[in-house]
């Protein structure tokens, strides 16, 4: 099921759940990527590959082959 760095999702909750699945959820990212949260508007800091607004809970995933790009980091949902 690991389809390496040629994996496509349509939503954030399809790449929230496939780190989940591999164990990488909790993996660090590089510091200094900040995003700007599509719910509440706040920006802060995306410490690991699964990381959650602190301000509004809403959760955001990216998968390993692309923490170097800010723009394929995904939204799933609040508290998901």
């Amino acid at each position: 099921m690991h389809d390496g760095c040629t994996g496509t999702f349509e939503n954030g909750k399809m790449v929230v759940d496939k780190i989940r699945m591999m164990g990488f959820n909790t993996r660090p990212m590089p510091p200094g990527v900040i995003i700007k949260c599509i719910e509440c508007g706040n920006e802060f800091e995306m410490t690991h590959l699964e990381t959650k607004c602190p301000h509004c809970s809403m959760v955001y995933g990216v998968t390993p082959c692309s923490v170097a790009y800010p723009e394929r980091i995904m939204a799933a949902g609040k508290n998901y």
